[in-house]
């Protein structure tokens, strides 16, 4: 099956799933606030949610590296089925949590699973797809992840109607038994063990470890892509966990309401955004080789007036126009970061380039979450929405002028 021509294309659908219930099992816990605060009430606390959901992205930014530096070294596939199998796991269990304490726990054991996926899939699916088909391709599985953005915000609405614990454990029973799905179905690069031979043994040395750090680190292109996944990260997270609620005060709906309509809202647009943007990338890398960069920074200018509408607009016409408009840029800016990393790095670097950068975005992340609930509380949410239009619109220019790929697939 694996040698089959369309294979690379079943790889994608295996992991359109997997990468469905990354976003959806962390989602959940965003729509489901309310319920859950019956019976754990610290979560009444904006702020102390934002704790919460914050510990998630502390440890899935820490750990991202260290799944970045495991991913180059290893069989991927292994590592994406036992990831899967840990965080659907805990999932389960959330649903068996009456405690704060404990579900602290559980969420920073979430962060440390979930983080050793995306890394190990984006570049497993990079390996699969030549140039022609690579920004497509990564855009496709990324639209996994805005579906179980999606569906993750029906959360209020099915612990109506399941309870918020039984939710956790359907969701949480499915994912475990999907990854014996992917025991028999993905595989890996053919080859790719035998291609690195001793250099990967080698590499996984103490001394190999920080090699790779040392080669990454040296480049100045990737300092440029770090500072604007950073940047991005900001708004990024910060419509991921607190969407629902700015729509529920800025539209004045109830959260059973905002939560469908917001996810739903960055979830469609995202998914028209990575197959327009990475059918353009794709084309216009052929002709131009910076066409990939051009293409993430008209998704990135296509932010900035979105923020501004998100954070100071009172209308349907407004609030849910500007999620759309955000969300159809970050599609364009999603599906290149790891294609425009393959111009500048060979495949035994690229887990682990992508693994600093999900760090970096994730403790950005983490900040902004957190900020945001003590934003909440004294009514500054839209505002403090809108000044991160600030941040995007200096990393477009900073990328632009930095970032100058020569190739479209580094070999070595």
């Amino acid at each position: 099956m694996r040698n089959n021509k369309y294979y690379p294309w079943v790889v994608v659908g295996l992991l359109w799933v997997v990468a469905l219930l990354n976003y959806m099992d962390r989602q959940m816990l965003s729509t489901m606030k309310s319920a859950m605060s019956v019976d754990i009430k610290e979560l009444e606390s904006g702020e102390m949610f934002g704790v919460l959901m914050a510990a998630f992205m502390w440890i899935y930014g820490l750990a991202s590296p260290f799944a970045g530096l495991i991913a180059d070294r290893i069989n991927r596939k292994w590592l994406i089925v036992a990831s899967l199998f840990v965080w659907s796991t805990v999932t389960l269990l959330m649903g068996y949590t009456h405690d704060f304490s404990t579900l602290y726990a559980l969420r920073m054991v979430m962060g440390f699973s979930e983080a050793m996926y995306i890394p190990a899939a984006l570049a497993l699916i990079a390996d699969f797809h030549s140039g022609r088909s690579r920004s497509l391709a990564i855009g496709v599985h990324m639209t996994g992840l805005y579906v179980g953005q999606a569906l993750g915000g029906f959360g209020a609405l099915l612990s109506e109607q399941l309870s918020w614990q039984n939710t956790f454990f359907y969701f949480g029973l499915f994912g475990t038994l999907y990854a014996f799905v992917l025991i028999f179905l993905l595989h890996e690069v053919p080859g790719r063990e035998g291609r690195q031979g001793s250099s990967a043994r080698a590499q996984s040395s103490l001394g190999g470890m920080f090699a790779s750090f040392g080669r990454i680190f040296s480049s100045l292109p990737f300092w440029g892509m770090l500072l604007f996944f950073t940047a991005t990260s900001l708004p990024g997270w910060a419509t991921k966990n607190w969407l629902p609620t700015l729509f529920e005060q800025n539209l004045g709906i109830e959260m059973t309401l905002a939560g469908p309509i917001s996810t739903a809202t960055i979830a469609l647009s995202c998914f028209i955004g990575v197959f327009v943007g990475g059918s353009i990338s794709d084309r216009w890398a052929q002709v131009n080789v910076k066409g990939r960069v051009y293409t993430s920074a008209i998704g990135l200018g296509m932010m900035i007036p979105a923020l501004l509408l998100l954070g100071f607009g009172h209308s349907y016409v407004t609030v849910v126009g500007g999620g759309f408009l955000f969300g159809f840029g970050l599609g364009f800016f999603d599906t290149n970061n790891m294609p425009i990393l393959c111009q500048f790095f060979p495949s035994r670097y690229r887990s682990t380039a992508y693994g600093l950068m999900n760090m970096s975005g994730v403790i950005a992340g983490g900040y902004i979450t957190q900020a945001l609930g003590k934003s909440q509380d004294t009514n500054n949410l839209g505002s403090d929405f809108a000044t991160m239009a600030v941040a995007i619109a200096i990393v477009v220019i900073i990328q632009l002028l930095l970032l100058r790929p020569q190739t479209d697939n580094m070999t070595d």
